[in-house]
């Protein structure tokens, strides 16, 4: 029997036994959909975080000094220690910048969610920071209205403050806010700027920023001991990045007196960090995601295997038939593993219809991104073939073993 005469007979038969062909494929059509799902959500958090998260996070070209890991990959660090180490402050901030490349730009940086009061008394959390004028340009933040305070403003301690597009939507809705007051904690800032639309991290509003300078009594009410909680810096190109934090690393332990066997007693991270974190999560994502998908396609493999036998045993006489008129044991066998495949073939296109279906779903109603990755629509066909393949193997040698006189005998 010709190839396409057995595909065209194995679509014959879903046609005519819709049921039956329902259940066969549904194993497959599951393990397929899951798989499909799984991978164009990993392939989708993979892309955010290289392309966007990172770069919204850390910057371009950039490290940051803080007490302690924010992106932990080490299971080995000790956490009481973690916990023991003494906090930065703009000292150390100071000690770190007479170091540091020629042309290196650097911020400090506190950060925490405070209620922000409007003059109609409208509470709402925001994301303060207390930082430096260098901070924009190391964030990239453009403005849509407005300016960013500069130098003189930080110096002097000017209570002055830039916010994101949600902040001012809820405070100054319908309004200009520039030149307006919004008080954090009491203590009233006149807004100067409005931050460009930075969007969402997984779900986490970026838009909610209130900048002013870390020398306004913004610092204080975020970090009252007078700390800081890091300080980003940005090298002038990828290759100076190491540089930086080797000179910073040498003087900030030469400060804190650590002996040369002593681990450090403060965190340096670049984007690597973050995407050697999400590498980690990601790899474990893909094991427990494909743990479904690999049931799923066992499942489906016997019940193929079980309707591949039944099929067999219906066609014994036709079998015998075509042996008497001098088909091979190759050609029967060919015959039964390109219908087992077919079959396969039809519910792992169904999977892949109805996966691509599922991660855009998830996409608009969760913050996980989704990308369909054109290799997972390939390895899925791929999969479902040799599962058909896999399964048809034994009901076809079972059929190419009929001996042809047996077989025409049987009723």
């Amino acid at each position: 029997m010709a190839f396409l005469e057995a595909v065209r007979l194995a679509l014959a038969t879903i046609r005519v036994q819709k049921l039956k062909s329902f259940f066969t494929l549904i194993g497959v059509t599951i393990g397929v959909m899951f798989l499909i799902a799984v991978v164009s959500i990993v392939e989708g958090m993979s892309r955010y975080v290289e392309n966007d998260f990172a770069g919204k996070l850390f910057g371009v070209n950039t490290f940051t000094l803080r007490r302690w890991n924010d992106f932990n990959t080490d299971d080995n660090l000790d956490w009481r220690e973690i916990q023991r180490r003494p906090r930065l402050y703009p000292q150390d901030a100071a000690l770190v910048r007479t170091v540091l490349p020629p042309g290196s730009l650097s911020a400090i940086a506190s950060e925490t969610f405070l209620s922000a009061n409007s003059p109609y008394n409208r509470p709402r959390q925001v994301q303060a920071v207390a930082t430096e004028a260098s901070y924009f340009t190391i964030k990239k933040f453009n403005l849509e209205r407005g300016r960013a305070f500069g130098p003189q403003e930080v110096n002097i301690g000017a209570r002055v403050i830039v916010i994101g597009v949600e902040v001012a939507e809820h405070f100054f809705k319908g309004l200009d806010p520039l030149g307006r007051e919004l008080r954090i904690h009491g203590t009233p800032y006149e807004v100067i700027g409005v931050i460009e639309k930075q969007g969402t991290v997984f779900g986490f509003s970026l838009d909610r920023l209130a900048i002013a300078p870390y020398t306004s009594p913004l610092q204080r009410a975020i970090r009252p001991r007078g700390d800081i909680e890091s300080m980003v810096v940005q090298a002038p190109s990828a290759l100076l990045v190491t540089d930086g934090m080797d000179a910073a690393r040498e003087v900030l332990r030469a400060a804190r007196r650590l002996p040369p066997g002593k681990s450090d007693d403060f965190a340096l991270e670049t984007q690597d960090e973050a995407l050697a974190f999400f590498d980690g999560i990601k790899s474990k994502m893909v094991v427990f995601g494909t743990a479904l998908p690999a049931i799923g396609l066992v499942v489906g493999a016997m019940v193929i295997m079980n309707i591949m036998l039944v099929a067999v045993a219906e066609r014994t006489r036709e079998i015998g038939v075509r042996k008497a008129l001098g088909a091979r044991r190759r050609d029967i066998m060919s015959q039964f593993l390109v219908e087992s495949a077919t079959l396969s073939l039809v519910g792992a296109a169904v999977g892949i219809g109805l996966g691509v279906a599922l991660a855009a779903t998830i996409a608009s109603l969760t913050p996980l991104p989704a990308a369909v990755a054109p290799w997972s629509i390939v390895a899925a066909l791929v999969v479902g073939a040799g599962v058909g393949i896999a399964a048809g193997i034994y009901p076809a040698s079972r059929a190419a073993r009929l001996d042809p006189i047996a077989a025409l005998r049987q009723e």
